[in-house]
């Protein structure tokens, strides 16, 4: 069933409390509800629905009056009294069998949930809407010794939330744990209980979560005055989560990756990425949480704002400039890559059939763009009048995008209808700069496509000796065609979109040479990393017509990457060649059908020739990194370096050296660089002594799995060989990833001619959908790039495709995402 967003209706009926029993039993639960309702004066009615899929009703009454209705499918409808009511039901659910992990399900012997977004439907009946909203107070009955839920406990496995929340914020957690415990005073002074809760044996990986989430705190009340409003807060370790993790009010429940860390089984990016989910989490306390969304059109409302917020955090933790490439990057082989494609749809869709397929690249990062992009234009100090009236004005209420831009109109003055475009439209907006420099004028002229957006491009001029002899300037775009003139009196360089200030594909007529010079001059971290990114993707275009590779881009490559002044995470970023997906995309869009065999071999050949340019120096690049281990960004960049040099040495040496880093590493950073370095150059052997080393470790297992399908020649056949292998759980979200992921991510393998990478994705997708139909419908997205290959790859994909589609019994998320992607006929 489609649901639109023009169609959105007030709630019935509104709720006072909600009180919850819970009788565990891996079989057999039993939940008790009783639910205090009262008519909505903006919606009053005589019937009111009721959400619940795969529910056992024992009974149910209104006001302790037995009902005689009966559930359907989805639901219960009751015919209701025209005044305040008590609705009481008791229900059995099957935690054990419920694959899906939605709902109340077990992981390992621990009872867990997940109800975003509408999981709660599956724990009891209830309006599983997010503008319904209400305290609960829960109680767990159970042998096992741990018993969470939200809020404060009050009494041994009961608990109470006093602030109103949405049933997607509901959370239960119940299993044999330990706590690895801290504590945290807020600026007025309350004193606050941290917990993480993980299984025995995991309390030593725990440290630098609780870290980061101790430094989020501050953060949030230092930066965004926000301080934390209960006396704990508890985090959940679980190994069997589809997400992430899940913001659930006093109680975020996590996928064990994004929790569990040491030097030895996690690498720096394990670390960094710990560092923003634990941030983002709990950033949702105040921006999802305290104010939520009024409908799931409104996602981006609460996604991308907290996704800016932890972006912002880690850049203050780790610094901005590799930050901001590093955040790029990502939005640039996730977002625009489902904005060219046939999944594109805007930061707040119209319409969809399953909301799960919606937690998307551009709900969060494209979401995310939107924010920085409001908070460029209005200026920091404005942005922070704007949120402090958005937190006073709707603190405790279910908003809309509507109420979020006008709280920024208020606060400044400032008329934001062209910029809401950016909330309806979707794609990727398409911006060309051409310049003209005469009688000591420059005058660069900007167009984009109609409707016109407001795209802020930030810009800076250089003289030619590199000097900055224009500092930042934020030109507002808002009409087709608009030019801005400057005074020059030598012609300047001009540096474009600093700071990646909009999230928009820039077109200009810059010469080789031009992106020469700002690779060596520009001041602006990303404009220059953008400079040497985009000479990268010129000479290996022309290394798949059959040219050399430029001695210019190596020579400018060699002199970055050799210079100490600069920060090491900048110059490894900088030696990280263009991606074989996202080249091959800049082919398509140029109008050349890509041929991921020939990328695969010309990026191959520009390592090689990398290598030889760097020979004399890569032995430095290479020697370690002075210190004991510590998880700062400093040494973290010291070692990424490191890492992209001994991958350039091994093509030199076959891998001698990275041999003697693998073997003597003392973390898993150099550890799987090591590895990564010999499983390119064809030294396999290494692969086994890590097996060995780590086969009862969950989680470095799962990079294992990774590793040997996203390095190997012939995906397909490694693939195939894996799935058999006795650690491969094909149930288990991470293990699935690992190697279903890593498959897609391997873009020769994936792409082969002979379709085999197609075909093995497509049984993976066919035997998971009824078991857990989330995660096959997000790594069916590996097929969204079906229509930029050549026809016989297309008839492939589409033959796949088109099997999935007819499977008897396709969930409804797969089910849209396939045929979402079979419409694509743009070739």
């Amino acid at each position: 069933m489609t649901v639109r967003l023009a169609d959105y209706a007030p709630p019935s009926h509104l709720i006072e409390h909600v009180d919850l029993s819970f009788r565990l039993d891996p079989q057999a639960t039993r939940v008790l509800s009783t639910i205090r309702f009262v008519p909505n004066p903006a919606a009053p009615s005589a019937t009111l629905r009721l959400n619940g899929e795969g529910l056992t009703l024992i009974a149910a009454s209104i006001d302790d009056a037995p009902i005689a209705d009966v559930p359907d499918a989805t639901g219960l409808s009751l015919t209701v009294p025209p005044h305040p009511f008590t609705f009481r039901a008791e229900v059995e659910i099957s935690p054990a069998t419920n694959t899906a992990l939605e709902g109340l399900y077990m992981s390992n012997g621990m009872y867990c949930t997940q109800c975003e977004a509408e999981g709660f439907r599956k724990i009891t009946f209830y309006p599983d809407r997010p503008d319904v909203m209400a305290p609960f107070r829960v109680r767990i009955e159970g042998d096992l010794p741990v018993r969470l839920s939200n809020g404060d406990e009050v009494a041994p496995g009961e608990w109470h939330d006093p602030w109103p929340k949405p049933a997607y914020l509901f959370a239960l957690v119940a299993g044999d744990l330990v706590a690895h415990s801290d504590r945290f005073v807020t600026r007025s002074g309350r004193d606050v209980a941290l917990n993480i809760w993980v299984r025995k044996g995991d309390e030593d990986r725990c440290a630098y979560a609780m870290d980061a989430l101790k430094r989020s705190m501050a953060w949030d009340e230092r930066v965004y005055g926000r301080e934390y409003d209960l006396s704990v807060f508890n985090i959940v370790a679980v190994d069997d989560f589809n997400m992430g993790a899940m913001e659930n009010k006093g109680l975020n429940i996590f996928n064990s990756k994004y929790v569990l860390a040491r030097p030895e089984t996690a690498t720096d990016e394990d670390f960094a990425r710990i560092e923003a989910i634990i941030a983002h989490e709990y950033f949702h306390n105040w921006t999802g949480n305290r104010i939520t969304c009024r409908d799931w059109f409104q996602l981006c409302l609460k996604e991308g704002l907290t996704v800016f917020r932890d972006q912002q955090f880690s850049s203050d933790e780790r610094g901005e400039g590799v930050k901001r490439i590093e955040d790029v990057l990502t939005l640039r082989a996730r977002q625009f890559r489902e904005d060219a494609g046939p999944l594109s749809h805007p930061v707040r869709p119209a319409e969809y059939e399953e909301i799960n397929n919606f937690y998307t690249a551009t709900i969060y990062e494209k979401g995310a763009e939107v924010i920085r992009m409001l908070r460029l234009l209005v200026g920091p100090e404005a942005y922070d009048r704007a949120l402090d009236l958005y937190f006073t004005r709707h603190d405790g209420q279910a908003c809309t995008i509507e109420d979020w831009l006008t709280v920024f109109e208020d606060a400044t003055g400032r008329d934001l209808t062209q910029f809401a475009r950016w909330y309806t439209e979707a794609g990727t907006p398409a911006v060309t700069m051409s310049e003209a420099w005469q009688d000591g004028k420059l005058t660069l002229t900007l167009t984009q496509a109609a409707p016109a957006m407001v795209i802020p491009v930030a810009i800076g001029l250089l003289a030619p000796d590199g000097a900055e002899v224009l500092p930042t300037t934020v030109l507002e775009m808002t009409e087709a065609e608009q030019s801005f003139t400057f005074d020059a009196p030598t012609r300047p360089v001009v540096s474009a979109l600093r700071g990646f200030s909009a999230p928009v594909l820039l077109s200009r007529p810059d010469a080789p040479e031009e992106r020469a010079f700002l690779l060596a001059h520009d001041s602006d971290p990303f404009t220059r990393w953008e400079a040497g990114r985009s000479l990268g993707k010129s000479v290996m275009a022309n290394v798949i017509l059959g040219d050399g590779v430029s001695t210019k881009w190596l020579d400018a490559l060699a002199r970055l990457t050799t210079d100490a002044s600069l920060d090491p995470a900048f110059r490894a970023l900088s030696l990280r060649l263009p991606a074989e997906d996202d080249m091959a995309r800049t082919l398509a869009a140029a109008g050349t059908v890509p041929d991921p065999e020939a990328l695969h071999a010309a990026r191959g050949r520009m390592a090689q020739a990398l290598a030889e340019r760097l020979a004399d120096d890569l032995a430095d690049l290479c020697a370690p990194v002075p210190g004991a281990w510590s998880p700062d960004a400093g040494q973290a960049g010291r070692r990424a370096l490191r890492m992209q040099a001994l991958a350039l040495h091994s093509r030199l040496d076959g891998g001698a050296v990275a041999q003697q880093v693998f073997d003597r590493a003392d973390n898993m950073t150099e550890e799987v660089g090591a590895l990564t370095a010999l499983l390119e150059v064809g030294v396999t052997a290494a692969a086994d002594t890590f097996l060995s080393r780590w086969r009862h470790d969950r989680l470095v297992m799962d990079k294992w799995f990774t590793l040997n399908v996203l390095h190997a020649k012939d995906a397909p056949a490694v693939v195939a060989d894996l799935i058999r292998h006795p650690l491969f759980d094909a149930a288990n979200p991470n293990r699935f990833r690992a190697v279903f992921g890593a498959l897609a991510a391997n873009h020769a393998g994936f792409h082969r001619a002979d379709g085999a990478g197609y075909r093995l994705m497509a049984d993976a997708l066919i035997a998971l959908d009824p078991v857990n139909p989330q995660t096959a419908a997000r790594v069916s997205s590996a097929f969204e790039g079906v229509a930029i290959y050549d026809a016989a790859r297309q008839a492939r994909m589409r033959e796949e495709l088109q099997r999935i589609a007819v499977t008897p019994g396709l969930s409804t998320d797969l089910r849209e995402m396939v045929a979402r992607m079979l419409k694509d006929r743009r070739n």
